[in-house]
């Protein structure tokens, strides 16, 4: 019996501990499309800043580079997806989408359509690349992904003669997906890989990183905290009881009441 009750309250500590961590894995509402920006900068320092859950939308002309920014914190492994709308009459055309971090290194895509080519008679292309999980720390010397503001290029390449400033129009979106404690690695940077970090006044070097326009709604992640703890505190308790209601199994019930205590 009360090998049943201890289960039946880590049981009820399993839901309410899980139901945090459920709730931080929700997506968050998109963002109004009625603000979202109407124009792409033209290199990385002219980047437009979008929100994740914003569809931004440009005009330019075949040939042009186009840049938006997004912030992109630990756990989330964001996506990317652009759409060009071409003109009725061009050329086959091959564009490209190249997602950058914020030391401006080009980021490999897990997958997606991060390159594409428009026939003749294509009057739209979809792209997409689905980056790696950001990573709260990570070597010197590695290509991983880390915390701070991350840049979009849009451009075609390989377009003919002919079709060198044709008008064409684009939409970005980025969206991203809580992983969570399985992506959680000890370490965390001093501070995200914004623009201007490097450049702070010293008496700020203990403040949190605002100079990019944009952050994460709920801030930059410590990179201390994730849900791997809660559910290596839940595994703990259960091996626990475990231990305890195998014992119980195992122990009996004391001497049989035939046996006389002498024998």
């Amino acid at each position: 019996m009360r090998v049943a009750r201890a289960l039946s309250a880590a049981l009820l500590t399993l839901g309410l501990a899980a139901a945090p961590a459920a709730a931080d894995a929700s997506p968050s509402p998109s963002q109004d499309d009625t603000s979202a920006p109407t124009q792409a900068g033209t290199s990385f320092r002219t980047a437009t800043e979008i929100e994740q859950g914003q569809r931004a939308t440009a005009s330019g002309s075949t040939g042009d580079y186009l840049y938006w920014s997004f912030p992109a914190d630990t756990g989330q492994r964001p996506t990317v997806k652009a759409t060009v709308k071409l003109p009725e009459t061009h050329a086959p055309q091959t564009w490209q989408i190249d997602v950058y971090d914020g030391l401006r290194r080009r980021q490999a895509c897990q997958y997606g359509a991060q390159t594409r080519t428009a026939a003749a008679d294509t009057t739209s292309v979809e792209l997409a690349c689905v980056l790696r999980t950001v990573r709260a720390w990570s070597e010197p010397w590695a290509d991983d992904p880390l915390p701070g503001t991350y840049y979009v290029r849009l451009t075609a390449t390989g377009v003919a003669t002919a079709d060198l400033g044709l008008p064409v129009g684009s939409e970005v979106r980025v969206d991203s997906e809580d992983i969570g404690g399985s992506a959680a690695v000890d370490g965390s940077l001093a501070e995200p890989l914004v623009p201007g970090v490097a450049t702070k006044p010293e008496e700020e070097q203990e403040k949190a990183a605002v100079l990019a326009g944009l952050e994460p709604e709920d801030g930059w992640a410590s990179g201390w905290w994730s849900d791997r703890w809660v559910w290596t505190a839940i595994g703990g308790i259960l091996a626990a009881l475990a231990g305890v209601g195998g014992y119980a199994l195992t122990r009996g019930t004391g001497r049989p009441s035939r046996v006389p205590p002498g024998a």
